[in-house]
């Protein structure tokens, strides 16, 4: 017995650390799974926000594409433009929600169908716009061809008429030929030195043109030194083309649409120098002949 007692006392310190080992592995164990517990739901939670940020980005993207398209769809049609813009607005309003990403998603997602429902439509109506307007530009490119026709007709026309015109009153001026000048002495003999030339003649033929209307006409003649000063005797002024200009001498002569000769002359007043010197004949206010001779 008394062995037995000894035993039983030598036995109960050791069985302690056994049962506070077997204590402590299971709260290790325990406090493992609350670990990996929470570290599961932390991960889940995580996840899920990651996935709503990714959805809420995604139909976001959608939203400014389909607002994108909007632009895209403009025509020069004011009401539908106005339609567009409409719609486009209401895509802002949408984007610019303050809320958390699960009501934004359940608004975006609402919102888009109706959103793609009207742009399908406007896509249709556009393209029968599209098809009208390109039926009306055909008929308008037409009717401006057509007008660009007539046009073109039309100037050549006026061209025509203008060159006709032209024409008609070109033949319709006096035309002076074989215009020949000469320097003479008191006794009308010929002479080529400046000093010693006394008047000038200018003699020519006026052509015959059966389009003048016959009676009489007034020939100027307008001689130039070599230094280009005009020889006159006075003030004599006659309009050419519209301008003033100076002329030297004239004369009056009945014409009967047949060539009819005849002269001028010019007397000396001691302005004739050496060189040469231009003569042209006006008649009706236009030029009718030049010619040149010179003098030593």
């Amino acid at each position: 017995n008394m062995l037995n007692k000894n035993l039983s006392e030598d036995d109960s310190p050791r069985k302690r650390p056994v049962f506070l080992i077997l204590l402590l592995i299971v709260l290790v164990c325990a406090l493992g799974y609350l670990g990996y517990t929470y570290y599961d739901l932390k991960t889940e939670s995580e996840i899920q926000r990651v996935e709503l940020e990714r959805r809420t980005t995604q139909l976001q993207e959608e939203l400014i594409i389909i607002y994108e398209q909007y632009d895209s769809l403009k025509t020069e049609n004011d009401t539908m433009n106005q339609k567009l813009l409409t719609e486009q607005q209401n895509i802002e309003r949408l984007l610019k929600i303050n809320a958390n990403n699960v009501y934004k998603i359940h608004m975006y997602e609402k919102e888009l169908k109706t959103i793609r429902k009207v742009l399908r439509s406007y896509v249709v109506q556009i393209d029968s716009l599209n098809t009208a307007n390109q039926e009306l530009l055909a008929e308008n490119l037409e009717v401006r061809r057509k007008l660009q026709r007539s046009e073109k007709n039309r100037q050549e026309l006026e061209d025509k008429t203008e060159e006709l015109t032209s024409k008609v009153e070109l033949a319709s001026v006096l035309a002076a030929k074989d215009i020949f000048c000469v320097g003479l002495n008191a006794k009308s003999r010929e002479k080529t030195k400046a000093d010693r030339v006394d008047k000038l003649r200018v003699c020519f033929t006026l052509r015959e043109n059966p389009i003048l209307v016959p009676g009489p006409k007034i020939i100027y003649m307008r001689i130039a030194r070599p230094d280009d000063v005009i020889l006159t005797s006075g003030v004599n002024l006659i309009e050419v083309d519209g301008e003033q200009i100076v002329y030297t001498a004239s004369r009056e002569v009945n014409y009967e649409n047949v060539d009819v000769e005849l002269c001028i002359y010019w007397s000396n007043d001691g302005n004739l120098v050496p060189g040469s010197y231009k003569v042209d004949l006006y008649a009706d206010g236009h030029n009718i002949g030049k010619s040149s001779f010179s003098l030593k």
